[in-house]
């Protein structure tokens, strides 16, 4: 079973758990009304039985007092038990927002992942990958950079909410986003926004078997996102694996492709 499987289950079970409890704290409520109505059907037979003969009617009324003390303190035992299972509810209720907004994410990444490797072309890929950061992440600007490993520097291959133009290259090892992609960790600041471009407030390496081909740098989130959550750190990982195979397949391939029409160039050249 995988790990988002188990947690799957450990909530399911936590919410039958909840259900239960509700469940038991109804039936006790009902037991405990029938009770009571016992007990004022009895009262009333001893009432009418002390009305016939006074000289129970002193004895019963201390009875009735004690009852009544008893009864109120049990009607406020009651309310707060009334009180926990609402909150209990609530909490529930809470948890399941958040559930239904985590699958529905889990969902989205599946999605991603899966158009990630549906295609082999660079640019498509590319475009991709744009889009899950605009639309997942949350973020307005940001760049793309794949490493030229001729120069040893990152270069911007797509960008969003600026020019492309604007992103500068940057040495390996160098800088926020240099050191992230050559210690091939993901970094992330407690922040919105960023406006100099070699300070991004999240750097995204992408690597494919601890071997750094690129990164995804993130300078400003949309206006209604307001800091980054748990989902989003599992998103940054799934991107940095994912997003960094499938822009390697799509490089080799593309590569593989003007070989192999060189060769044919070559070929057709020899033959005619």
């Amino acid at each position: 079973m995988s790990g988002d499987d188990q947690k799957r289950t450990d909530r399911a079970e936590e919410f039958v758990q909840i259900f239960n409890r509700g469940a038991e704290f109804t039936r006790e409520i009902i037991r405990e009304n029938e009770r009571l109505r016992l007990d004022l059907a009895q009262l009333r037979d001893r009432q009418e039985s002390a009305a016939q003969n006074p000289r129970d009617w002193s004895k019963l009324r201390q009875e009735l007092l004690e009852r009544i003390r008893s009864l109120e303190q049990e009607c406020t035992n009651v309310r707060e038990r009334l009180g926990q299972v609402e909150q209990e509810n609530s909490d529930f209720a809470r948890r399941y927002v958040e559930v239904e907004e985590e699958n529905n994410n889990l969902a989205n990444l599946y999605v991603a992942s899966y158009q990630l490797h549906s295609t082999l072309d660079l640019d498509e890929v590319l475009k991709i990958i744009m889009e899950i950061v605009i639309n997942l992440v949350g973020a307005e600007v940001f760049a793309v950079y794949l490493l030229d490993e001729e120069s040893d520097e990152l270069a911007p291959v797509a960008a969003e909410g600026l020019a492309l133009a604007r992103f500068p290259r940057v040495k390996l090892g160098s800088g926020i986003l240099g050191k992230a992609v050559a210690s091939a960790e993901a970094t992330c600041w407690n922040t919105t926004s960023s406006r100099d471009l070699s300070q991004p407030i999240v750097c995204v390496p992408l690597c494919v078997q601890d071997r750094s081909i690129g990164a995804i740098a993130v300078f400003g989130l949309l206006q209604q996102k307001d800091g980054f959550s748990p989902l989003d750190h599992e998103l940054f990982n799934m991107l940095g694996g994912h997003a960094a195979t499938a822009l390697f397949a799509a490089r080799l391939y593309s590569q593989s492709e003007r070989k192999l029409n060189t060769i044919q160039g070559f070929i057709d050249l020899l033959t005619n």
